[in-house]
């Protein structure tokens, strides 16, 4: 009986596993999704956001039109964490010597003694510290029309490095611009 319901529950485990892994099979149709389901390789955007056809390729560069550009400025607070100090304590020991010379009956053996220091050093806490902490990093996005040529694709927003914020800055709206976005959102 222990021997049936421990196999019914192994199969039922491993078929949970399994339709986990599978994603269920009939949800992508022939026409595909618009949502990135690989696991462990980042395409572009954040889980349930829809990504361009271009993001999933090899090469990561997008394309499009123009639309807006947002610059986010960082946000910090202020926090406070353990205050760590460094502990040192030295300690001696006294080591003993010994060389010998000769053989035999004429061996001779010296001894002495020496002290040796050794410092041990440790972090300890010593109270709290305030300091600033970053909730959100600085972002630059960019927001693109028509993005991979397709025109239902329209204001999708990317987050870009300084240097293609700059560009689009510089670029007119409803001009084509390529750049390698950091992200998919902003």
């Amino acid at each position: 009986m222990f021997k049936r319901f421990a196999t019914a529950a192994v199969t039922a485990v491993l078929i949970a596993g399994l339709g986990a892994c599978g994603g269920g099979g009939d949800s992508n149709s022939a026409e595909g999704s618009d949502y990135s389901v690989d696991v462990g390789q980042d395409t572009g955007g954040a889980a349930g956001e829809p990504q361009s056809d271009t993001a999933t390729t090899a090469d990561t560069s997008v394309f499009g039109l123009r639309d807006e550009v947002r610059h986010r400025a960082a946000r910090t607070t202020r926090a406070t964490r353990p205050r760590m100090t460094k502990k040192c304590a030295t300690t001696t020991r006294r080591v003993r010597h010994t060389t010998s010379t000769g053989s035999g009956t004429k061996r001779r053996t010296r001894t002495w003694y020496s002290t040796e220091h050794a410092k041990t050093c440790k972090k300890v806490r010593s109270g709290t510290e305030t300091y600033t902490r970053v909730v959100r990093p600085e972002q630059w996005c960019v927001s693109l029309d028509d993005v991979g040529g397709d025109k239902s694709q329209d204001d999708v927003w990317y987050r870009v490095s300084r240097t293609a914020y700059d560009e689009a800055v510089a670029t007119d709206q409803h001009k084509r611009l390529d750049f390698t976005p950091k992200d998919g959102g902003c």
